[in-house]
C-alpha cells in the first residue's frame, strides 16, 4: 500500500508539474505579448484578448490534464501489475518527459494559429505582424515546453530508478549531456532573445515597444533562463556527485556501494557502468579471496604479481608435516559430520600456528596437513620459523586434546633443497613443493607418533636453526624411517622447554 502511494504521488507530483509550468508559461507569455502590443497611448484590443486567452485556457487545460493523467496513468500501471516491461513499453515510459512537452507545446501552438488569426482578421494587421505575433507564443512555447521536459525529467526519477533496477539503461535515444545542455542554453538564452527581436519586427520607429515591454521581456528571459540552466545542471551534477561520493568509498575500499540509476540517457549509462564496475570488483575479491584460502595467501599473491604457469624452481625451505593419529578409527566410531567438525577445528589450532610464525600450509591431505616455510616467499629463518611453530603447535593440540581426546597428532620438521612451482595440467594445476624434505617430514611425523613427546626434526633442520632455537631441541634417537636404508638422527624439543611452555 506504501508504494501504491509513493506512486500515486508520483503521478500527481507530474500532472501539477505540468500544469504549472504550461500555465505560468501562458501567464508570462500573455502579459509580455500585451505590453509589447500595446501602444504608447494604452490602445488594443487587451481586453478582447484577455477574454480569448481565459477561454481557450478553460477549454485547453481540462483537455491536457485528461490527456497527460491518461499518458501518466498508463505507462506507469504496470508497477501496481507488478508485470515486466517489454521494449516498446519500456521506450514509452522512459518519453512520458518529452511525449508530455511535445503535447503541451502542440497546445501553444494552437494559441499561436488563434492569436494570428485574430491579429490578421479582426484587427487587420499585416501578414508580417501576425507572425510576429504567432512566433512569439510559439517561442514562448518551446521554452515551456523545455522547461516542462526537465520538470518532469525529475519527477520521473523514481520510476526510472526503480525500472533500471531491473535492467539497466541501453540505447534509448534519449537526450544526451551535450544535446541536454545544448537545449538548454537555446530555450534559456537564445529564444528569450529572438522574442525580444521579434518585438520590432514590423514596427517603424514611432511603433517600436516601450521600455517597459522590453525591460518586462528581459526580467522574464533572465529568469526563464536561470530556471532553465539551473534545472538542466541539476539533472547533470547531481549523479555525477553521487558518482564521485561513491568513488570516493570505493577508494577507501568500501565496496558495498551502490549508485540508483535514474537516468535513461548519458548518465545513466554512465551510473549503471559505475554498478557494474564495484560488482566487478566485488566479485574479484570474492575470487581472490576464495583463492586464497584455496592456495593460501602467499600463492595468491605470487600469482597475481608474476602471473601463473607452469613449472618450478629451487628452494631453499623447511617442511612441518602434521598427522593425527588413529584418525580410521575416527572415522568408524563418529558420523560423518561429527568427523568433519572435528577436523575442521584440529585444522584450525595448524593453520593459526602455522601463519603465526610467517608459514604456508600448502595443502590437506585427509587428517594431514603439509606445511612449508621459505616458499613461496624467501625465509632465510625458515628453519628457526618452521621449529618453532613445531614446538608451539604441539602446546597447543595438547590444550586442545584435554577437549578432544581424539586430536592427538604427530610433527615431523625437516629442511633442504625443494622443487617449488606449479604442477599438473595446463587447464589444472596447484603450487606445491617436492622433494626429499617433504618426505623425510612425512617419515618423521609417523615415527613422532610413537614418542611421549609427538615432534620430532631433522638434524638438517635443527643445524639450520638459530643458536637460540637449537638450545631448544635435544638428540631423540637415530630412527629408521620407511624407505630409507640408513637410519635417521632425530631431534625433539626438551622436557624443560616444553614444560614451561605448556605453563606458560
Amino acid at each position: 500500500m506504501r508504494r501504491h502511494e509513493q506512486w500515486s504521488d508520483i503521478e500527481v507530483s507530474v500532472l501539477t508539474r505540468f500544469g504549472l509550468a504550461n500555465l505560468v508559461g501562458a501567464l508570462l507569455s500573455f502579459y509580455t505579448g500585451t505590453l509589447i502590443e500595446t501602444s504608447r497611448s494604452g490602445s488594443g484590443h487587451s481586453q478582447r484578448d484577455l477574454l480569448v486567452f481565459l477561454a481557450y485556457v478553460a477549454v485547453i487545460f481540462p483537455i491536457g490534464g485528461v490527456i497527460a493523467h491518461r499518458d501518466v496513468h498508463n505507462v506507469t500501471a504496470w508497477r501496481f501489475r507488478g508485470a515486466a516491461l517489454g521494449p516498446q513499453k519500456r521506450r514509452r515510459l522512459l518519453r512520458l518527459p518529452l511525449r508530455q512537452a511535445c503535447w503541451g507545446l502542440l497546445f501553444w501552438i494552437g494559441a499561436a494559429c488563434l492569436f494570428g488569426l485574430l491579429s490578421l482578421v479582426l484587427d487587420g494587421r499585416s501578414v508580417l505582424h501576425s507572425l510576429r505575433v504567432a512566433g512569439s507564443i510559439v517561442l514562448g512555447g518551446l521554452t515551456t515546453a523545455g522547461i516542462t521536459f526537465l520538470l518532469l525529467e525529475r519527477a520521473m526519477r523514481p520510476v526510472f530508478r526503480e525500472l533500471f533496477a531491473m535492467d539497466a539503461p541501453d540505447d534509448t535515444r534519449m537526450l544526451g549531456i551535450r544535446t541536454r545542455l545544448l537545449v538548454s542554453w537555446t530555450l534559456g538564452a537564445a529564444i528569450p532573445l529572438l522574442i525580444i527581436a521579434l518585438s520590432y519586427v514590423g514596427r517603424g520607429p514611432a511603433d517600436a515597444p516601450n521600455q517597459v515591454a522590453i525591460w518586462a521581456l528581459v526580467t522574464v528571459g533572465v529568469a526563464v533562463g536561470a530556471l532553465v540552466i539551473t534545472t538542466a545542471a541539476r539533472s547533470i551534477s547531481e549523479p555525477l556527485d553521487a558518482i564521485r561520493a561513491a568513488l570516493a568509498r570505493v577508494q577507501r575500499d568500501d565496496l558495498d556501494v551502490d549508485v540508483p540509476v535514474d537516468d535513461g540517457g548519458e548518465v545513466g549509462q554512465l551510473q549503471a557502468g559505475f554498478n557494474r564496475m564495484v560488482a566487478g570488483l566485488r566479485d574479484r575479491r570474492a575470487l581472490e579471496d576464495l583463492f586464497g584460502r584455496h592456495v593460501g595467501t602467499e600463492v595468491a599473491h605470487l600469482a597475481r604479481e608474476q602471473g601463473v604457469h607452469l613449472g618450478g624452481e629451487r628452494r631453499d625451505a623447511s617442511v612441518v608435516f602434521v598427522d593425527l593419529v588413529g584418525s580410521s578409527r575416527l572415522a568408524q566410531s563418529r558420523s560423518a559430520d561429527d568427523v568433519v567438525t572435528l577436523l575442521n577445528t584440529f585444522f584450525a589450532t595448524v593453520v593459526d600456528r602455522i601463519e603465526q610464525e610467517g608459514g604456508w600450509v600448502n595443502k590437506f591431505e585427509g587428517d594431514a596437513a603439509l606445511c612449508v616455510f621459505g616458499a613461496p616467499a624467501d625465509q632465510p629463518d625458515h628453519a628457526t620459523r618452521a621449529l618453532r611453530a613445531a614446538r608451539t603447535l604441539r602446546r597447543d593440540l595438547l590444550a586442545l586434546s584435554l577437549i578432544h581426546p581424539e586430536l592427538v597428532a604427530g610433527i615431523g620438521v625437516s629442511a633442504g633443497d625443494v622443487a617449488a612451482g606449479n604442477v599438473g595440467a595446463a587447464h589444472r594445476y596447484e603450487y606445491t613443493v617436492i622433494g626429499d624434505p617433504v618426505n623425510e617430514a612425512a617419515r618423521l611425523t609417523e615415527a613422532a607418533k610413537m614418542r611421549p613427546g609427538g615432534v620430532l626434526a631433522s638434524e638438517e633442520a635443527v643445524a639450520r636453526a638459530s643458536a637460540e632455537e637449537r638450545k631448544r631441541w635435544v638428540v631423540a634417537d637415530e630412527v629408521a624411517l620407511r624407505g630409507r636404508t640408513q637410519p635417521t638422527l632425530a631431534y625433539e624439543p626438551r622436557i624443560q622447554s616444553t614444560v614451561m611452555t605448556t605453563v606458560t
